[in-house]
């Protein structure tokens, strides 16, 4: 796991010092690989890389990077490992292929020499994002794994200079960075809470989809890169060779989770993981543990109130497996902590609240190892939301509503808002005390949900914060997201895989792994998914979701697999999340941070927001009578992260 950046630029853009913006580029991220750094510079075509190394596999200076292939036609800055390289290695060898070290991004290389970029990426088994200049074609190749599980930015500046990297902190090293915020990409993250791909919150800046390639060519200075996938998340799931053999199925799952995590426990450093006590995090422990010969080393966060916390079952579940289990008690004192560093941890606004306990763990864990896996991914690929049982319930009552469902349907599709608004609060006698907006804003919400067309926009429009954010974020419009323009008619009709191919095409990338990538590598720890695993993620999609779910529960087969190591009554109670008690510390140990930068004057002035809807929310929400820490935390992220930018000396001229 590391960091990189790079640019090319054209000759009347060019920096009287390439070679030192390109270290300032990766100063900032340090963080990302505090064990080396490398810097290369093509003077032919402008182009330079620059790398953050976090050593992982070879710690010898054979695995420095920026790499070049053993022909010199390949450069490469690589973030990220691959963990079937030493078979990729193996068959390379049998060919006639020699290697100096043994570190995966050398035979990174030997793949794009032997097989060319597109063939190598099909082998590649993996989380990976790199730069890939070709020295040969004169072309400069940008690529991200099929998941997203690693981060890539891009974004032609002015003067047509190209930039890109690992964080945007290191694009905003360019001399006359284009900052230009994207009001459009924040109306998405109030909505969503993060801001989805190809998204950011600069105008200039775009995110690398998963499973993409863009190259650029090195030929021309005005040329527009171009993009193609080699890998497409939609299309896996239109298979046709549905399972239906629930024995095999959970055989074959089992197989695939052991020798994705058997690939994921090689490291040349220590290596231990994450531990909720829920389904996902236990069966990937529980795997480990019968992998090892030794106690794995385990982590867990936990709260002090009792609503929040899942420390006291994810040791249960350490005990049972014999690992070497640490865990650590969080409280408002802890956040406070944390808050200031998340605008520099995540670059740009991301309102997830459980970025801070996740920052906690892996914060803790870095101090015994160097790399934790995660459960991550079992929700999205195995149905275990219960947003997908409840949403799958409300569109099959509405395609055979009753007459009460009718009823109230008409009078929300029909009575103004505002008019529905005050007769509740006239009759109601728990609405009272709520303002009209707050109402109103409800109403706009149910009315979007039972309006919708598809469960495909019922289901974008119930896990929406705001169900229209243009109205809070002046100026703003919504782009189109992959939740509401990809199509799932390749699913057939089952509407529980439509709904884990929407949730894996956006929450998992966009909030899950971002979340996780940042929070991790600000602490410099590696993280790895082993449900992440392509081979995986296929055959989740060709599963039929009767054999995940019965429409109250879900992860049906993950459950099986883990109740063989597990006994059951350590797993199954109710859901808790990795979540925080967001709301009362908003009216406690926080409310005098968020109260500075919520004053309306400071609001006005920035211009961003409707400073009257936003003194709304925070004078609601001190009154108790309403939760609105997940609108507030979204906007509370964006106005530190935009302080925090105002105040950065990033960006200018050398």
């Amino acid at each position: 796991m590391c960091g990189f950046a790079g640019f090319r630029l054209v000759q009347q853009g060019l920096s009287t010092h390439p070679e030192q913006l390109l270290t300032k580029m990766a100063d900032v991220i340090t963080h990302r690989g505090p064990d080396d750094d490398g810097i290369w510079f093509d003077n032919t075509h402008n182009v330079g890389l620059c790398h953050r190394r976090l050593a992982i596999q070879d710690l010898s200076p054979l695995g420095a990077q920026p790499m070049r292939s053993s022909s010199g036609r390949y450069v490469i800055a690589f973030n990220g490992e691959i963990y079937n390289f030493l078979e990729l290695k193996q068959t390379l060898e049998i060919s006639g292929v020699t290697f100096q070290g043994h570190s995966d991004t050398e035979v990174m290389l030997a793949c794009f020499e032997k097989w060319g970029l597109l063939s190598a990426l099909e082998k590649f088994e993996g989380m990976f994002a790199f730069a890939l200049v070709d020295r040969q074609e004169n072309s400069l190749h940008l690529a991200r794994d099929r998941m997203g599980e690693k981060p890539l930015y891009y974004g032609l500046q002015k003067n047509n200079a190209f930039v890109f990297g690992s964080e945007l902190k290191s694009l905003r090293c360019l001399p006359d960075f284009d900052g230009e915020i994207d009001r459009d990409a924040l109306a998405l993250l109030l909505r969503h809470n993060y801001i989805p791909a190809p998204y950011s919150i600069y105008k200039s800046v775009r995110k690398l989809e998963p499973g993409s390639v863009l190259t650029l060519s090195l030929n021309s200075n005005h040329g527009e890169p171009s993009i193609e996938r080699y890998w497409d998340l939609p299309s896996i799931y239109s298979s046709t060779n549905i399972i239906t053999d629930r024995q095999y199925a959970e055989n074959e799952l089992e197989r695939l989770i052991k020798r994705s995590i058997k690939q994921q426990m090689i490291s040349d450093v220590p290596l231990g993981a994450f531990l909720s006590g829920g389904v996902d995090s236990s069966a990937v422990v529980a795997l480990m543990q019968e992998q090892s010969n030794r106690p794995v080393k385990t982590f867990s966060i936990g709260f002090n109130e009792p609503k929040y916390n899942e420390a006291e079952f994810a040791k249960s579940v350490a005990q049972h497996l014999k690992t070497d289990h640490t865990e650590f008690y969080v409280d408002a004192h802890d956040t406070l902590n944390v808050i200031p560093d998340l605008p520099t941890m995540f670059d740009e606004p991301f309102a997830d609240s459980s970025q801070i306990p996740t920052y906690l763990v892996c914060k803790m864990a870095k101090k015994e190892v160097t790399v934790a896996l995660s459960g991550d991914g079992g929700d999205e690929l195995f149905c275990g939301y219960e947003r997908f049982f409840s949403n799958v319930k409300r569109w099959s009552n509405s395609q055979n509503p009753s007459l009460v469902e009718l009823i109230k349907q008409l009078l929300i599709n029909k009575v103004p808002p505002s008019i529905f608004a005050s007769v509740i609060q006239a009759v109601v006698p728990s609405q009272k005390h709520l303002s009209k907006p707050h109402i109103i804003e409800k109403l706009l919400t149910n009315k979007s949900i039972a309006s919708a067309t598809s469960l495909q926009e019922q289901y974008t429009s119930s896990i929406s914060y705001w169900a229209n954010p243009s109205v809070l974020v002046k100026g703003a419009k919504e782009s189109k997201t992959f939740l509401n323009s990809q199509s799932v008619e390749g699913c057939n009709g089952d509407l529980y895989r439509e709904l884990m191919l929407l949730d894996t095409g956006s929450y998992l990338p966009d909030d899950i792994l971002v979340k996780v990538d940042r929070a991790a590598m600000f602490t410099s720890l590696e993280t790895r998914v082993p449900f992440l695993n392509h081979k995986i993620v296929e055959f989740a999609a060709s599963i039929d979701s009767s054999l995940n779910t019965d429409g109250i529960t879900g992860k049906h087969l993950l459950r099986s697999i883990l109740y063989k190591y597990v006994p059951k009554s350590l797993i199954e109670r109710p859901k808790r999340g990795f979540a925080v008690p967001l709301e009362y510390w908003l009216r406690s140990d926080l409310k005098q941070w968020a109260a500075d930068l919520l004053q309306e004057d400071k609001i006005k002035r920035e211009g961003f927001f409707d400073e009257k809807v936003v003194s709304r929310l925070w004078s609601e929400h001190q009154s108790g009578l309403v939760d609105h820490s997940f609108h507030l935390w979204g906007i509370l992220t964006f106005q530190a992260w935009l302080e925090n930018t105002a105040n950065s000396s990033l960006g200018g001229n050398l």
